[in-house]
């Protein structure tokens, strides 16, 4: 009897305890979170001068890894992808149906979260990287260019614990450069970016 008296009291301590350490782990990033980019979008708007760039978009995907500091602020390292997807390109008086180039874009952001204690956790990011636009000699991208770049922006995320959803938005600039194709580069450039990912994370 006395042995099972004191089953029961322990197992109603741990029952009780364990509500007070969820209210305290409130869900919400880490000290690493990994961002997995299945599903994305960026499009550039035509140069200021038509005849250096027209307006194009492309399909995204890669990832990121975040470094937070506390749970407002942390460096996040992105890298993506922008595969070229086939549309109507008007190229000075010509129009191609063509598919847009290939780039491979890396960035460096700060993000700053929201003080809040929610599993939904808006936040701001914003830094600097580079784009690579891969040769496309159909329409006279004839070798692979890299651009200076900045971006600025935010998004929502959403936490489950380990796992969580988030969405994001970005307006990217990227510096001209006198020797870059007439397709892309020759007058900076400004695009928008969208993506969905899958949130993981990995140190708590």
């Amino acid at each position: 009897m006395k042995r099972l008296l004191a089953i029961l009291l322990t197992v109603t301590a741990i029952g009780a305890a364990t509500p007070a350490f969820a209210q305290e782990s409130a869900p919400g990033p880490g000290k690493v979170v990994i961002t997995i980019i299945p599903a994305g979008a960026t499009f550039f708007t035509e140069a200021d001068n038509n005849t250096l760039g027209p307006s194009f978009g492309s399909y995204d995907l890669g990832g990121s890894v975040s470094v937070n500091f506390n749970r407002y602020v942390g460096l996040e390292g992105e890298v993506s992808g922008a595969l070229g997807v086939s549309q109507s390109l008007q190229v000075g008086t010509v129009t191609l149906d063509e598919r847009s180039p290939d780039s491979l874009n890396y960035s460096g952001n700060l993000v700053i979260s929201a003080p809040n204690r929610s599993s939904v956790v808006p936040y701001l990011t914003g830094g600097v990287g580079g784009q690579t636009v891969f040769e496309r000699t159909v329409l006279s991208v004839n070798e692979s260019t890299t651009f200076l770049t900045g971006n600025v922006g935010g998004g929502i995320s959403w936490y489950a614990g380990r796992w969580g959803l988030r969405g994001d938005y970005r307006f990217i600039a990227v510096q001209s450069k006198d020797d870059a194709p007439a397709f892309f580069g020759r007058e900076n450039r400004y695009g928008h970016r969208v993506y969905a990912g899958v949130l993981l994370n990995v140190a708590r």
